[in-house]
Order: C-alpha cells, then structure tokens, then sequence
C-alpha cells in the first residue's frame, strides 16, 4: 500500500505533469513541432544541394564568359556551334545524330 502510494505521489506530481505536458506540447502541437521541423530540415538540404549546383554553372559561365571576351576565334566557334551563324558565301550542313534516340 505505501508503494501504491508513493507511485501515485510521483504520477501525479504538479511538476512531472507540466513538463510532461509542455513536452508533448512541443513535440506535436506547436508551430514548430518535429514534424514540421523535419520537413524544413529535408526542404533546406534540398535547397543546399541547389545552390551547389548554381554555383557550380555560375563558375563554369564565367569560364566561358571570359575565353568569348578575350579570344575572338573562340567567339567566332562558340556563334557557330550554338547560333548556327556563317560566313557569307558558304553553306551550312547541319547533322542531327538520332542513335541516341532510338529505343530496342
């Protein structure tokens, strides 16, 4: 019976009972329960691998921004290849490769 009792005293402490409540307050009714927290972690790791990406291409563009500023037969390989431009009197063939499109 003494057991019994001192189980009951230390269940229904006022102090045990608020922080047990404040607990499960916050992990699953608050605004920023873990839930929600763990969605914005995965949301934010995604966000990160992005930005590694576009730092990457923003690195390679400016590579490539200063070979067409400085090097005119660069310039001149790059309009050619991606505009498709040409001299005057001359002929442009253009080659399409399809084996790459065809599925077995």
């Amino acid at each position: 019976m003494v057991f019994l009792k001192l189980i009951f005293r230390i269940v229904f402490n006022k102090y045990l009972l608020t922080t047990v409540a404040f607990v499960v307050w916050m992990l699953f009714f608050d605004s920023n329960n873990l839930l929600t927290r763990n969605k914005l972690q995965e949301k934010l790791d995604i966000l990160n691998v992005e930005k590694q990406f576009y730092i990457q291409e923003v690195k390679k563009d400016s590579i490539l921004t200063r070979q067409l500023v400085s090097d005119s037969a660069q310039l001149e390989k790059y309009a050619r290849e991606h505009y498709l431009m040409k001299k005057p009197n001359e002929d442009l063939f253009l080659v399409i490769d399809t084996t790459g499109d065809r599925h077995p």
